[in-house]
């Protein structure tokens, strides 16, 4: 996976923690030191997934579509890399010097050995990711950062807001 995913999950609980008031992706990249380009590039994909939805405008950006314990992090992951597998086979077991090019039928006969083992892991992957919620993430978050910790967030937040909606537009022109 890359550091999409993780960023992308981020923000989802930045979102999580802030209903009902959209968040602008640029001021989602600026507060985890990120650019806001690596960020506009994820949240269309969250978008087309269901997971977010955008409103555009001076106060426009991003809200979750759905509740934190309805987003699963496999969710997130798929809509972010797309459904690619872990590993993906070779099938060099047919290689063989050997075999001089000619392997026999048993040499490939089924499912990979090494590959067996890999879909097995990744069937795991997967179902430990569903079996998470964007809110049992933000339980854990809750329970380590201390309270004063969201309601500084909130507020650097709704600075930034306050600070967009006092100028004609966008900071850049651009949408959420």
């Amino acid at each position: 996976m890359t550091v999409g995913v993780e960023y992308g999950l981020h923000c989802l609980l930045w979102l999580a923690s802030s209903p009902g008031a959209p968040l602008s992706s640029r001021d989602l990249a600026e507060l985890q030191g990120i650019s806001p380009s690596f960020l506009a590039k994820i949240f269309p994909k969250l978008e087309k997934a269901g997971i977010v939805s955008a409103s555009e405008g001076i106060k426009g950006g991003y809200l979750l579509a759905k509740q934190p314990g309805e987003i699963t992090v496999l969710e997130v992951v798929d809509a972010i890399e797309g459904r690619k597998p872990l590993f993906d086979c070779q099938e060099i077991r047919g290689r063989c010097a050997v075999f001089r090019q000619r392997p026999p039928s048993w040499a490939t006969k089924g499912v990979c050995a090494v590959h067996a083992v890999m879909l097995r892991a990744e069937k795991a992957m997967r179902d430990s990711l569903a079996s998470q919620t964007l809110a049992d993430i933000a339980g854990d978050f809750g329970r380590k950062a201390p309270p004063e910790f969201s309601e500084d967030i909130r507020q650097w937040l709704a600075l930034k807001a306050s600070r967009r909606t006092r100028r004609t537009g966008a900071a850049d022109g651009s949408l959420p």
